[in-house]
């Protein structure tokens, strides 16, 4: 696999000689000042790619152009907003750079109750919790019949314990649920939030694929034509939340997208993590039926509950097993006759990061090192020992 890490720019508190110590020699970023939804411009892209190369390191993979929510709803000026992606997609292409990580979530990236959720072993970690879900729901955003979408005790809990809370812990909560990545959603309120996710109600599972399939018909040609490799990122957690419908969470929905527009253009970003999240997918089989279609990988591993709640844990623990996916992943490799890009996804905070001020969560430095370091010990075990 080529080893990348995903970096956001000069506010992280990761830079990019830190990257180039771990040994990764690509860097995951995007241009997270341009607004969502407006051209990359050339000259922009060109200073992020001689910032990155004059560190010794490859801008591998753009992690992401997102896509704006007009042409997540097929509304307004989406006509407008998918002509932008197209130049941006040229322009990026002009630059030398042939690899665009999106997703299609609505209003939000991924999402987790907890950025700091304390562990065992003196680290934190992101966690989702279906009962503080629930609390955010029903009694901070009030959204409309959330209750239905939950169970009794989890409700029963998810009061108990909003209940017992402090207004800093619900603040907290808030704070934590609608916080967005670099590029996404910025300081994103309450109300601001029921604004935004008001605008799906009575989008369906369906219109959204619908809407996703005339996105993909629009720009893979022009993918295509400058070289250039589309890879979805799986919704994150992989299941709905907030009334909002999540379409890329399963194999079936794998196998929708790429039929959609069958071109080895239309791929796929693997998310162990966030595809792991659903206990009914198996993700070595997964990886083995998408091989063609796979070009990047995120690995990480989450811990799944019973309740529907998880945790990132380990890189090789959890409730995936790391072992047999990065053997597929190898074995695919072997039959393209190529790598691919690779990068290890929301370390634990850990060591000195615990003192790091102002850091993304889940991309502080020494958990993410730890995790590719044991994935890079783990491949060379598999492929050493197994005839690859």
């Amino acid at each position: 696999m080529k080893e990348t890490f995903r970096w956001f720019g000069n506010t992280d508190t990761v830079t990019l000689p830190y990257i180039k110590q771990t040994g990764a020699t690509g860097v995951v970023t995007a241009l997270h000042h341009i607004p969502n939804g407006e051209v990359w411009p050339i000259a922009e892209i060109k200073k992020t790619k001689s910032e990155i190369e004059a560190n010794g390191l490859e801008w591998t993979f753009i992690e992401s152009i997102p896509i704006h929510e007009n042409i997540k709803l097929r509304k307004n000026d989406y006509t407008q907003r998918i002509e932008n992606y197209k130049t941006s997609l040229r322009n990026v292409a002009e630059c030398g750079i042939k690899n665009v990580c999106y997703n299609f979530m609505p209003v939000l990236d991924w999402t987790r109750t907890h950025l700091h959720w304390p562990l065992e072993s003196g680290g934190t970690a992101l966690r989702f919790d279906k009962v503080d879900m629930a609390i955010f729901e029903c009694h901070l955003l009030k959204r409309k019949n959330a209750d239905s979408d939950y169970s009794a005790e989890i409700l029963q809990r998810a009061d108990e314990h909003f209940s017992q809370m402090s207004d800093s812990e619900r603040r907290q909560l808030q704070d934590n649920v609608l916080m967005g990545l670099p590029g996404t959603v910025d300081n994103l309120t309450i109300p601001v939030f029921q604004e935004m996710i008001a605008q799906y109600e009575g989008v369906t599972h369906a219109d959204l694929k619908a809407n996703l399939s005339y996105f993909l018909n629009e720009v893979i040609p022009v993918a295509e034509e400058n070289g250039i490799k589309m890879a979805i990122h799986p919704d994150d957690p992989p299941f709905d939340i907030m009334g909002l419908p999540r379409i890329i969470k399963s194999e079936a929905d794998l196998d929708d997208l790429v039929n959609f527009v069958d071109s080895p253009a239309n791929g796929i970003t693997f998310c162990t993590g966030s595809l792991g999240a659903n206990a009914d997918n198996d993700l070595p089989k997964m990886i083995r039926k998408f091989s063609d279609r796979i070009h990047f990988l995120h690995l990480r591993n989450v811990r799944r509950e019973t309740d529907g709640s998880f945790y990132e844990d380990h890189h090789l623990e959890g409730s995936s097993d790391m072992y047999e996916i990065v053997k597929a992943v190898l074995e695919i490799e072997k039959a393209r006759g190529m790598q691919l890009p690779m990068r290890p996804d929301h370390g634990h905070q850990i060591l000195y990061d615990l003192d790091t001020k102002n850091a993304y969560s889940g991309y502080t430095a020494i958990g993410r090192l730890k995790g590719l370091a044991e994935i890079r010990g783990l491949a060379m075990g598999i492929s050493k020992s197994v005839d690859m």
